[in-house]
Order: C-alpha cells, then structure tokens, then sequence
C-alpha cells in the first residue's frame, strides 16, 4: 500500500503546477540539450550528454514522485481543520520557554514541509510533539541538542 500524502489546497496547486511544467517546459529542454550534446559526436567521452542524460533522469524520476504523491493525496480543506487542537492545515504560536521567544509555524503534510518558510511537517519531531495539543499546553521536543519547551500560545488559520 503506498502512503497517503497530506496535503493543504495550496500544497496541491504547487505540486500540480511543478508536474506541469517539469512535464511540458522541462522535459523539451533537456531533450533539447541531449539533442545538441549528441551533434558533438562521440557520446563515450562527452560531458555535455552525460549532463543532460543525467538531468533527464532527474526530471522523469521527479515526475514520477509528484504523480505518485497527487495519486495518494489526500486534501486538507480548511472547514475540516480543528482549530482547538493543533492539526495538519494549522498555524501555531509558540513561546520557546528557555529564550522567550515567540516563533510561528504552519503544521503540513511531509511533501509540503518548508521550514525556511515556517511550514514544518506533521512528522517532523516539532510538529509530532504538538499534533493533537490544545492551546496552554507546554510540550518537550527531543533535537539532536538536547530538548525544547515550547507552549501553545495560539492556533489559528
């Protein structure tokens, strides 16, 4: 059984948006680039083609995963996120108890997970440590440095 892929509506039109034009810009640009690798000649010794046919298996083998994870989808749609409890689709203020400093956070499914953007995955160990939480309660996080107390100050879309 393949593993369902979390996704919020915003989630979905980003990956769906990456299959489209890895599929119609990107695979006619490295085609392109095979194409005149091989006008050079010997293909045994040519760096150019060995690129290209190597970013062509890159492209193919990220098209295959995206039409994997939209097969296995499954959407979060906002009526559906509980907001009295931390959920995937839920924003979250935290206080990171030890520095008194207030971060948010997004909670998203793995495929989604841009922690340079506050979206941290349901199966990060943040985000597991605060799925099911409601607001007030104080949470320890393990990483690798040792552990973090956050607590819950808000949930909200």
């Amino acid at each position: 059984m393949e593993k369902e892929t979390i996704l919020t509506q915003e989630g979905l039109h980003k990956l769906e948006q990456e299959l489209e034009y890895l599929k119609s810009e990107k695979r006619r640009e490295v085609a392109e680039r095979i194409k005149v690798a091989i006008g050079y000649g010997d293909i045994s010794e040519n760096s150019e083609y060995e690129d290209a046919k190597n970013e062509q298996a890159f492209v193919e083998g990220r098209i295959a995963t995206l039409e994997k994870m939209l097969r296995n989808a499954r959407i979060i749609k906002e009526d559906e996120v509980d907001y009295t409890k931390v959920s995937v689709g839920a924003k979250v203020e935290l206080l990171d108890v030890e520095f008194n400093e207030k971060v948010e956070y997004t909670i998203v499914g793995t495929a989604e997970s841009d922690p340079n953007n506050s979206k941290i995955s349901n199966e990060s160990p943040v985000g597991r440590a605060l799925l099911g939480k409601p607001k007030g309660s104080v949470v320890d996080v393990q990483v690798p440095d040792g552990v973090i107390r956050y607590q819950i100050l808000d949930i909200h879309k």
